[in-house]
């Protein structure tokens, strides 16, 4: 019986020469991500687009734009899954705020369930799952922190 622990510790351990540290497994759930926000959001949105008839609401317009666009340029994540991160990072933060300042205020006050605002905030409670997807490390190195000064750059004008 072969075991089968190797590449389960290979797919669970951080690839430095591959992935720059990331661990495969977050990987492969990034590009699941990119794959979902194509096939669903991005299709609904299109979809709205399409068949929209007559005068759009310009606020309305502008969030199913976003809502096309995004998981239609996350497509180059299931290619890209770091370079693309930023797109995630900006679903996190969205769906946070979101949530912060739409769901949290109705549902402390037993006003949230059985609403269209119900309905959205169910979709983004998967929110957690995504949160454990993202490589933080890998976002902090590239994202965050300041690039590291090497000899050789600290000595040009």
């Amino acid at each position: 019986m072969p075991d089968l622990r190797t590449p389960l510790l290979r797919f669970l351990r951080p690839d430095h020469a591959r992935w720059d540290g990331v661990r495969p497994i977050q990987v492969a759930t990034l590009r699941l991500f990119y794959f979902l926000m194509a096939a669903f959001v991005a299709t609904d949105a299109w979809r709205g687009i399409l068949t929209h008839t007559g005068p759009w609401d310009p606020v309305r317009a502008v969030a199913v734009c976003v809502w096309a666009a995004y998981p239609t340029l996350g497509i180059l994540g299931l290619w890209h899954p770091l370079r693309m991160l930023p797109l995630m990072l900006f679903m996190v933060s969205y769906k946070t705020l979101w949530l912060a300042a739409v769901a949290f205020p109705l549902w402390r006050e037993g006003e949230l369930w059985g609403t269209p605002t119900g309905d959205m905030a169910q979709a983004f409670l998967a929110l957690p799952v995504v949160l454990l997807a993202i490589p933080w490390g890998y976002v902090w190195r590239e994202f965050v922190r300041p690039p590291r000064r090497s000899p050789t750059s600290a000595a040009l004008p």
